[in-house]
């Protein structure tokens, strides 16, 4: 098996990928690479058997919904002053699974930078499905939305303060945490590209989160949910430790 983890920024620049092999006994990073184009995506697609792309997949419902009637009109349901009402609007379905999951709050693809990457990703899927691949925003298909922050927490490893303003620890000792609870990933030539960028090791994080799903080592929505969840996209949270990644039985 072949996973690939892709990082997705707004632009090329930032954007990482990584691609890693599955054996018997270990996992190995076979390539990883930054500042990467849409069309090299698609290519490496092309030979993966799943495919984590860390970014939204779509957004909520709801907020949808509200600038559809805001654009005829004006919202007449609107609650100016209800916090729930505008956390529906900000939050997809999947993202309030993860929070209920390791309280962790996804980035609102509605109401955050983020949404810069999704707007990128929009462009991205109509790619892979102009290139024949089966884009189900539930995972279902050869690309999966991944959460590399939610992976992490699952697996007990640090998930915050590693990258971005108010960096409190080097990720360079995450990759060393890693490899410790993980002996059996081969990081090869690119450990030291791992530890100099965290979009590097973010997509590697990636691609052993679409290992999870690949296996069925991951939280797929309910027949209730998957309604949902084909328009928003779906995080295929791990659900249980590393060592299922090379453990586990597909199925």
């Amino acid at each position: 098996m072949l996973t690939l983890g892709v990082d997705l920024a707004a632009a090329d620049m930032r954007t990482a990928m990584a691609a890693v092999e599955w054996l018997p006994d270990r996992a190995i990073v076979r390539d990883l690479v930054l500042d990467v184009s849409d069309a090299r995506i698609v290519e490496a697609s092309e030979h993966a058997d799943k495919v984590g792309l860390d970014c939204p997949l779509g957004w909520p419902e709801p907020f949808v919904s509200l600038v559809q009637a805001h654009r005829i009109g004006h919202v007449t349901d609107a609650d100016a002053d209800g916090a729930q009402w505008r956390r529906h609007l900000a939050y997809r379905l999947t993202d309030e699974v993860v929070r209920e999951e390791t309280s962790i709050i996804p980035l609102s693809v509605a109401a955050d930078r983020i949404a810069h990457a999704a707007f990128r990703c929009v462009g991205l899927l109509a790619m892979l499905a102009a290139a024949g691949h089966d884009v189900d925003r539930c995972g279902g298909g050869r690309i999966v939305e991944v959460y590399p922050a939610a992976a992490l927490c699952r697996w007990g490893l640090a998930y915050r303060g590693y990258k971005g303003r108010g960096q409190h620890m080097q990720h360079a000792d995450l990759v060393t945490a890693l490899r410790e609870a993980a002996p059996w990933l081969e990081l090869g030539a690119f450990e030291g590209l791992c530890r100099r960028s965290h979009d590097a090791f973010d997509s590697v994080i990636a691609a052993l989160n679409a290992r999870a799903a690949a296996i069925g080592k991951a939280v797929q929505p309910s027949d209730e949910q998957r309604t949902v969840a084909r328009v928003e996209g779906w995080i295929a949270l791990p659900t249980g430790p590393l060592s299922d990644l090379i453990d586990g039985a597909e199925g």
